[in-house]
This record gives structure tokens, C-alpha cells and sequence, in this order.
């Protein structure tokens, strides 16, 4: 291992962290960069500023053209899907079927990694999108998209942490070849994070943040409980939560 290896942060953090998380036309990394994944978890944050700064991009061109609040948060949750390509979606919708669609630990796993959904799944995209939609629709409305910023910093900041506090259940997988973060990474991404969305927000972040994290420690207990674990689904169906959780945080408290 190099020096480089161990160091806290790193130059291809970012871009690893990009190649991890998003489906953005990249230049390919070399190997050695991604021998750092767990530690390049810090830099998740940083790819919740990119996707959320293209998103809000269009939602401005979008809001020059006069389009209603609502297709505006439609807009802006269609570009955090396609540059994503809807992998934390499809980590909640896995998610929900697998924890309440099965009986045990194995038969849940199962149902996990089938490619099919399930009733539970469609349910539960149906629900959290039209939550997202309708919370970026309130926020367009009150001028205050730097919250959607705020969320997708945030959101992405707590995946690192829950892949620390929690083993691997599958022992296979994308979560399982990153591997568990160090304790630097996390408190690095964390802190970054929070810097970020006070920057947004002002203390308005507070409680959405406080709000986050209890929803992030809400879905460790149950994914503990149920399959005695994390999983790429699981930090998926995190993000979702977490995500959703701010923003509606943000609205009532706005």
C-alpha cells in the first residue's frame, strides 16, 4: 500500500467517488485509484454538489421558462435519476420488498437481489418520489432550491456512516468491494457536509440535519434486525430516506 493510500483524502477520491454513485461520463481511473474506495467514501458529499448543481441548473432554465413549481420539482428529481441512474431508487424499492416481503434472513437477501419488484416496491417509489416531488415543489415555490443542494449533500454524507456502523450481510456486492469506511472518512464527509449545508441554509439546516440522522439510525435497526446488516440496497434506500426526511424537515420548518 502507498503512502497515498493511507492518506486522509486524495485526488482521485472525487472521481471515484463519481464512478461509485453516479453514471456520469467519466475518463477512466486508473487501477491504483480505486485500491482507496472505503476512504474515498469522504467524498460522497461532494458528489451530492454535483448531481444536486446539475439538477438545480435545469430547474433555473426551467423556472426562467415559467413553468410551474411542481413541473419544475419534476424536473429536478428526473436529473438526480438519470445521473444516478436511479441506483438509491432502486436500492429503496429492493429494499422495501426484501425486509417485508420474506421471513428470514437468507429468504430476504434473496428477494433483494432478484432484478424483479415487487408490490412492496412500486408502493414504496410511488410514495417517496411523490413526497420528494411535492417537498422541491415547496422549496421552488419559496425561492429556497439551495435546499435541495442541502439534501442531496447531507443524505449522501450518512451512507458512509452506515456502512461503518454496520457489516456487510451478504459478503458480496458493490458495498462489500468498497468495503467498510474508516472513521476519518465518515467524520471528514460528515463535518464537510454539515459545513455545506449551514452555508445553504444558515441554521435552518439544523433540525433537518438532526432529522436525517435519526432516519438514518431508524433504517441501521431495522436492516440490523432483519438481516443483520448493510447492503448496496440498503445504503441505497438510506440515501432515499434521509433525503426525503430533509426536505420535508426543511418545509415545515419554513
Amino acid at each position: 500500500m502507498t503512502k497515498n493510500d493511507t492518506a486522509p483524502v486524495s485526488m482521485w477520491d472525487i472521481p471515484v467517488a463519481l464512478v461509485l454513485l453516479t453514471r456520469l461520463p467519466l475518463p477512466r481511473l486508473p487501477k491504483n485509484a480505486f485500491a482507496r474506495q472505503s476512504r474515498a467514501t469522504w467524498a460522497f458529499s461532494v458528489v451530492g454538489i454535483i448531481v444536486g448543481a446539475l439538477a438545480c441548473g435545469i430547474a433555473w432554465i426551467a423556472i426562467w421558462a415559467q413553468l410551474p413549481a411542481f413541473a419544475v420539482a419534476g424536473l429536478i428529481v428526473a436529473v438526480l435519476i438519470i445521473t444516478t441512474g436511479a441506483m438509491h431508487e432502486d436500492g429503496l424499492a429492493d429494499t422495501v420488498d426484501g425486509l417485508w416481503g420474506g421471513f428470514t434472513t437468507e429468504r430476504r437477501l434473496e428477494i433483494m437481489q432478484d432484478s424483479h419488484i415487487g408490490t412492496y416496491g412500486v408502493l414504496a417509489l410511488l410514495l417517496s418520489q411523490l413526497l420528494r416531488v411535492t417537498a422541491i415543489a415547496a422549496l421552488v415555490g419559496a425561492g429556497l432550491m439551495t435546499g435541495v443542494l442541502a439534501a442531496c449533500v447531507f443524505s449522501r454524507a450518512l451512507m458512509p456512516a452506515l456502512m461503518n456502523l454496520l457489516e456487510n450481510a451478504r459478503h458480496s456486492g458493490l458495498s462489500h468491494s468498497v468495503g467498510a469506511p474508516p472513521v476519518s472518512a465518515v467524520l471528514i464527509g460528515l463535518v464537510l457536509a454539515a459545513v455545506l449545508a449551514l452555508g445553504f441554509l444558515g441554521s435552518f439546516a439544523l433540525v433537518p440535519m438532526l432529522f436525517a440522522m435519526i432516519a438514518c439510525g431508524i433504517v441501521a435497526q431495522i436492516a440490523k434486525a432483519k438481516i443483520g446488516g448493510q447492503t448496496g440496497d440498503i445504503l441505497g434506500a438510506t440515501q432515499q430516506v434521509c433525503e426525503i426526511t430533509f426536505l420535508l424537515t426543511l418545509i415545515a420548518l419554513i
